[in-house]
């Protein structure tokens, strides 16, 4: 399970964060203990968080509950945008836009100057799969991360091409995405997911 982290003031200013460390709204923390109640449900075996304070504090609302340590990791920060940083979603398009316009075309873009997408999910999709292969059988591994991370790094678990990736809708704050091992790999069962995981009853279980 990957979820991303709470509100954070900047994410109302729509405002790019990158590797920014911003710490959470009220509304950020308040979203963070409810889905936390929720996912404490599914008795996870192993958290690990992106060590930029808003994944942190997030995850920290799910250790308290089930008393299992977070693991800091920085390979699952947000991805680092140079000059971008700090910018407005409008300040962006205009003084960049047409590295913005290649980036949604899903051309290999530096944005502001840093990360490749690629290099997000090099980083990113081993942390992943290193914890997962140490669940026990069944287990549930929950990955306190940031939007942008989630997205590579689902998109490289599911063998996607990097440009199909934006395909992949963004997560909401606080919301979740569920993935599992299939007899032809990994699956997404869920996706932007604000509610705990039904049976999937029908023909394409």
């Amino acid at each position: 399970m990957l979820w991303r982290h709470g509100q954070t003031s900047w994410n109302v200013d729509r405002r790019f964060q990158g590797t920014t460390d911003v710490e959470l709204t009220e509304t950020g923390i308040g979203q963070a203990r409810r889905a936390a109640r929720l996912l404490a449900s599914l008795k996870p075996d192993v958290i690990v968080a992106s060590d930029l304070q808003r994944a942190a504090n997030t995850a920290a609302e799910l250790s308290t509950l089930t008393g299992i340590d977070v693991i800091h990791d920085e390979g699952l920060r947000e991805t680092y945008a140079g000059v971008w940083q700090g910018l407005t979603h409008e300040e962006i398009i205009a003084q960049y836009g047409n590295e913005y316009a290649a980036w949604k075309r899903g051309e290999p873009v530096r944005r502001g100057g840093g990360e490749l997408e690629t290099e997000v999910a090099d980083r990113a999709a081993p942390v992943v799969l290193r914890h997962a292969d140490k669940l026990p059988e069944d287990g549930t591994l929950v990955v306190v991360s940031h939007g942008g991370t989630i997205r590579t790094t689902i998109g490289r678990l599911l063998g996607l091409e990097s440009r199909h990736w934006e395909s992949l809708g963004g997560l909401s704050n606080c919301c979740w995405s569920v993935l599992g091992e299939g007899a032809r790999g990994w699956r997404l069962l869920e996706h932007n997911a604000g509610t705990l995981p039904e049976p999937v009853l029908g023909d394409d279980d």
